[in-house]
């Protein structure tokens, strides 16, 4: 008797996951032996499982069945990894640092914006030219900027947290530009989405991105006293993570659907509200066990998954090449640049310039609107998934160089159990 397709499905998931978890932490520790962050092995282990039979044609829907179903499961595994990465930055965020940074912040992930939103429009004129305001092609090229517009803060979260970084000045630059940077950006596909589609929108998109920081406020205090409450008589219980857990998903889900913001945006504001907490860095350790050991590795190496470069001709090739570079200098210009201006040495200027480099999940997000609206051709899609490429694996190698970090002497096996067996000093 056949199986059934449930059952089948349920099969194909099983094993295209577990074949994704043992190769993404396989080539997530060959990589930190070699010297070069986890996170770049893992979307090593994405590419190279293009090859397999479950992954050829990861993400597409027009496919057998079965792979169809499994291939959108570990499309939400992913999206629920990178939930959990920013929802343990948030908890693990210095508040007062993150206010002190805050202004710098702003202005450094303002110039993050302009930047690469001028240079990539002048790549579309380069390659199209320029045909006028308010034709097609005008906003055809307009949109290539767009994209470049966004950072994507969770790879850059996870590099700092791998080198222990993120609590520094440095990192809460990054990690609060990056965030402010995605909300100026998402602000600007709306205004670009509104005009070149003649319905306009755009000032409304805009009081409903200032309306989420409102609510997130005032939901936020409210739940912040709850949990502080719950925390003085119920401190260091397995319940604690569990329900703030559940907050970050509302939060994440309450920010897309109705206010149009991010959800890595809405898991991160979560984090904020509790990371004052007494048993902030308890949830902290809880949270990362399970994105440490299941969904983190989906997430990085579905990166890896959804390149298809397969079939690109010579023009789109340039086009690419040309992208992935502007789209790297050209953030590194305006956020290295901006930063010196604000007092930042040369070395801190450069370290939140990779920092802000890498693109990721909010440049695809973008990349789907331009192509729901007909503002840019699917094949393009590839060109932004070899940005977020490129960028994923360069950053955490730059900035392991920028932030001088050693690798670590390995301990002979007999040495490590004798100081496992000596009591830590307190």
């Amino acid at each position: 008797m056949d199986a059934l397709p449930d059952t089948q499905i349920a099969l194909q998931i099983l094993l295209s996951v577990g074949i994704i978890v043992i190769a993404a932490k396989f080539f997530g520790t060959l990589s930190k032996k070699i010297g070069v962050p986890q996170v770049a092995g893992m979307i090593v282990a994405g590419l190279l499982l293009k090859i397999l039979p479950f992954f050829k044609n990861f993400g597409a829907t027009e496919t057998n069945a079965v792979f169809a179903e499994a291939n959108q499961f570990i499309s939400y595994m992913s999206e629920i990894g990178v939930i959990l990465i920013m929802f343990s930055a948030g908890l693990g965020t210095n508040l007062k640092q993150l206010i002190k940074s805050g202004p710098k912040a702003t202005v450094i992930a303002l110039c993050g914006v302009l930047v690469p939103l001028v240079m990539g429009t002048l790549l579309g004129f380069c390659f199209w030219g320029f045909s006028g305001f308010g034709t097609p092609e005008f906003f055809k090229c307009v949109f290539i900027g767009t994209i470049l517009t966004a950072t994507s803060v969770s790879i850059s979260v996870a590099v700092l947290k791998e080198f222990g970084k993120i609590k520094t000045d440095v990192g809460q630059t990054i990690i609060s530009a990056a965030i402010i940077d995605d909300v100026i950006g998402i602000i600007v596909l709306t205004i670009v989405l509104g005009v070149s589609s003649g319905k306009g929108g755009y000032l409304q998109i805009i009081l409903k991105t200032l309306a989420f920081f409102v609510c997130a406020i005032v939901a936020g205090f409210i739940i912040y006293r709850f949990f502080r409450w719950y925390d003085k008589r119920h401190p260091h219980s397995r319940r604690i993570p569990i329900y703030a857990l559940g907050v970050a998903l509302i939060f994440a889900y309450c920010a897309e659907n109705f206010f149009g913001i991010a959800d890595i945006t809405g898991a991160y504001i979560a984090g904020i509200v509790l990371c004052s907490l007494s048993d902030a860095s308890y949830m902290e350790s809880k949270i990362d066990i399970n994105s440490y050991m299941f969904f983190s590795p989906i997430f990085f190496a579905s990166i890896g998954l959804k390149t298809n470069i397969s079939g690109m001709q010579i023009d789109l090739l340039w086009f690419s090449l040309a992208f992935v570079a502007v789209g790297c200098i050209s953030k590194i210009i305006g956020c290295s640049g901006i930063s010196r201006l604000l007092g930042y040495n040369n070395k801190e200027s450069i370290q939140i310039g990779l920092g802000m480099m890498v693109r990721g999940e909010v440049a695809l997000i973008v990349t789907t609107k331009g192509l729901g609206l007909g503002l840019i051709d699917s094949k393009y899609f590839t060109s932004v998934i070899l940005l977020i490429i490129v960028s994923s694996m360069l950053v955490p190698v730059l900035l392991k160089k920028a932030f001088d970090i050693k690798k670590e002497p390995e301990i002979p096996p007999e040495q490590k159990s004798s100081q496992e067996r000596i009591p830590a000093s307190k």
